[in-house]
């Protein structure tokens, strides 16, 4: 078998794996989306291994990585006081679970280093970021001490509603577009929210590729076939929606929109609704195009799989 086959057995051994351990209900939504949207790449989305993890070495730094990248998702959703609680019950969502004096001591190793410091409410104890975390700085800097995995995935699940309920969210606002036009714009409205959670899982892997604890040749072949997934479903769109897409699927630190979960119910979905009715031939087109590739790829899918079972 050649290394590239080895790389991607290796890929879907392991996110299949994975896809199985799935119990946290906002996960599975998003599953449930990746599912519908683009089953070509289910199981491979949501992979995320370490080599350090692995191989048992670096260890205190990869958890004090995973421990800032949870802060940071909360950051973003503009909560700035964390409990040690909180980052528990964020980090076995997203990795192996470790104790809770583990993630205790590795949150006071990080106060000691001046990176957080502490605040106190009666007994309850806080963990604060003593800088702000930096914004325009390249990935490959930023991953350096911040897992992004948690910021992407939180980013995901919050759109993930859109998709599921796109009807809900199109009736609400059908009043300043034709009614004949209903069933048009509940279909455009569901692509370019499920399109905005693909790349979101594109933009997720790219910076994984950077992380110095992440198996680099798995993570560029997984970046590979998430490239082709997004071009697959927004190559032949106007430049000026796809724009509004990436800005929506990246994160403010790399130049994102900064985006609260009411915002994505209330002003997100009215902005999608209306570019769902703005380019409405040259969505028709692209989702044709789409679901032929769609199952090209499922097809290629189910061919490589089979010959792995049989390698």
């Amino acid at each position: 078998m050649s290394e590239k086959s080895e790389i991607e057995k290796l890929l879907i051994e392991g996110a299949k794996l994975e896809a199985l351990e799935i119990t946290d209900s906002k996960l599975q939504l998003v599953d449930k989306v990746i599912q519908d949207f683009a089953p070509e790449i289910a199981f491979l989305y949501q992979f995320r291994d370490d080599e350090s993890e692995e191989q048992q070495i670096k260890t205190g730094r990869l958890h004090e990585n995973r421990i800032l990248g949870i802060l940071l998702k909360f950051y973003l959703e503009g909560k700035n006081k964390i409990t040690t609680g909180e980052v528990e019950d964020e980090y076995k969502r997203y990795f192996k679970e470790i104790a809770r004096s583990t993630i205790s001591t590795y949150l006071n190793m990080l106060k000691k280093e001046s990176t957080l410091y502490k605040e106190r409410d009666g007994r309850i104890v806080y963990y604060i970021f003593y800088e702000d975390p930096p914004g325009g700085i390249k990935p490959f800097w930023f991953t350096r001490l911040f897992c992004i995995i948690p910021a992407y995935f939180e980013r995901a699940m919050n759109f993930s509603p859109l998709y599921i309920d796109a009807g809900k969210y199109v009736k609400q606002n059908i009043e300043d577009y034709s009614r004949e036009n209903l069933n048009l714009l509940i279909r455009n409205f569901k692509f370019i929210a499920g399109l905005i959670i693909l790349n979101i899982f594109k933009n997720r892997v790219s910076k994984c590729i950077l992380c110095q604890f992440s198996k680099r040749e798995i993570y560029k072949k997984l970046e590979e076939i998430m490239d082709v997934a997004v071009k697959d479903r927004s190559d032949v769109l106007p430049e000026e929606l796809f724009e509004l897409i990436e800005k929506f699927s990246e994160i403010p630190i790399f130049n994102g929109i900064n985006i609260e979960r009411a915002d994505i119910e209330k002003e997100i979905g009215k902005k999608i609704l209306r570019h769902a009715d703005l380019y409405k031939k040259d969505l028709d087109f692209q989702i044709m195009v789409s679901l032929r590739r769609k199952d090209l790829r499922l097809k290629q899918k189910l061919a490589l799989e089979e010959q792995h079972i049989d390698s």
